[in-house]
């Protein structure tokens, strides 16, 4: 897998302060997309254990952060090596939410549990799914830039065996 970004901070792609890790590769191809020099899975730089670990530091020395936000590319093109980076930053942080973005949608990464691409969402707290639209483009809505994409909540969705969308931290106590 290579990658082609980490920002160690960002507000942009999740709620709260986030660190984002952008994958390298999208089989997608979406019309609009904003970055398609990232659908190539060559681009960015190998994602090494030696940069795996670094990253992984850089978050764990960041108090501030609430979070990892996944995005690309497409992480779940990559499912495999993004779960066993996911399972490290885990070993080392116990319960460090993740969030990520996805062309798929829930119904197609839930059809089939023994795969990578349901391993790596049944990691993560939220998912943002569905391919970008260009025709449903909205840059009003939070986290997402067309409105047939969905905020999902996973460990609730997969409670439910159905998608769940997510609600905000301000709003879940409501």
């Amino acid at each position: 897998m290579n990658i082609c970004g980490f920002y160690p901070e960002s507000i942009n792609e999740g709620e709260g302060l986030r660190a984002v890790l952008f994958a390298s590769g999208c089989r997608h191809r979406c019309p609009g997309c904003f970055n398609p020099k990232t659908w190539s899975f060559g681009y960015g730089e190998p994602f090494t254990a030696e940069r795996r670990r670094e990253i992984i530091g850089e978050i764990a020395g960041n108090p501030l952060l609430d979070g990892l936000t996944l995005a690309g590319g497409d992480p779940f093109f990559s499912a495999a090596e993004a779960a066993a980076f996911v399972r490290e930053l885990r070993a080392e942080l116990p319960g460090f939410n993740v969030w990520a973005y996805t062309g798929f949608t829930w119904e197609q990464l839930t059809e089939r549990p023994d795969t990578p691409e349901y391993e790596l969402l049944a990691l993560c707290q939220v998912l943002i799914d569905g391919r970008f639209d260009e025709r449903l483009k909205d840059t009003s809505l939070q986290y997402r830039g067309s409105s047939n994409q969905r905020i999902l909540d996973i460990p609730a969705g997969l409670a439910a065996g159905r998608p769940v969308l997510w609600r905000p931290a301000a709003f879940a106590a409501l």
